[in-house]
């Protein structure tokens, strides 16, 4: 496996997840808001994919022939819809307990993902090349973004995409993503974020520049408690968000 674990993994935070590993495919436990959220999450994300790579949605297995990664997959929430979409799906998590989950669940549902324990770092240095990378609330629990967004840059093809999802910095992020979620509604263990490692729109655009790829997208994620659904909006990102960047030049990082 390398030297897995040394990069930008924070281990207090693979400790939150993995106390949870067992609850991911369980849509009333612990991991409830992102099955909430997931539906607006893949309309993002299949979305932006059709059409940068010009796929057509309505057709049998449109992202045939694209190899995708998604990392901290944990139980295979986003890879498992990838892979029925046609995808080549590799999904890695630093959180070990994570991957055997996935892969039982995979194996119940009929599908061939590749879930490995390993982290971004480790597979761009061994020169892993992918179509489309997800990176989809793993920024925020990191112990430094730009390393761990550099990676995510050298890990694409050139024309690659970039799809990053994470909470906003403000007032409202904190009553909302830690207080209302954490404390109010219960809906994730005391302590699973930590407010100070949120970042704003603009500080991850800025980000995602430094690491070498074109910012082209941001959307928010707005959750509605009277109708107690998602929705996506083009102007209200002030909790969770979503951005899309591109791997412009033929240039790479790690070379």
């Amino acid at each position: 496996m390398g030297n897995v674990m040394t990069t930008t993994v924070d281990a207090s935070e693979i400790e939150k997840f993995e106390a949870m590993a067992a609850e991911w495919w369980d849509p009333h436990g612990k991991f409830k808001p992102l099955h909430m959220m997931n539906p607006v999450r893949l309309d993002y994300i299949t979305t932006q994919i059709a059409a940068e790579f010009d796929r057509d949605l309505t057709a049998d297995r449109p992202f045939a022939g694209l190899r995708i990664l998604d990392i901290g997959c944990g139980g295979g929430l986003l890879c498992e819809p990838m892979a029925r979409l046609g995808a080549e799906v590799i999904g890695v998590d630093a959180a070990g307990k994570n991957i055997p989950v996935a892969r039982a669940h995979a194996a119940q549902s009929d599908l061939l993902i590749d879930y490995r324990h390993t982290t971004a770092e480790d597979m761009a240095a061994n020169g892993e090349q992918f179509d489309v990378v997800l990176n989809m609330e793993v920024v925020e629990h990191v112990a430094d973004p730009l390393a761990y967004l550099t990676a995510c840059q050298q890990l694409l093809k050139p024309g690659g995409l970039h799809l990053c999802s994470t909470i906003n910095r403000n007032p409202k992020s904190f009553a909302v993503a830690i207080v209302g979620a954490e404390y109010v509604m219960r809906w994730l263990p005391k302590g699973t974020h930590e407010w100070h490692k949120f970042i704003t729109p603009d500080e991850l655009y800025d980000l995602i520049r430094k690491a070498g790829l074109e910012p082209v997208d941001r959307k928010g994620y707005v959750f509605n408690p009277v109708t107690w659904q998602w929705r996506i909006s083009d102007r209200d990102l002030s909790v969770n968000y979503v951005t899309a960047a591109l791997k412009t030049g033929e240039s790479n990082a790690a070379a």
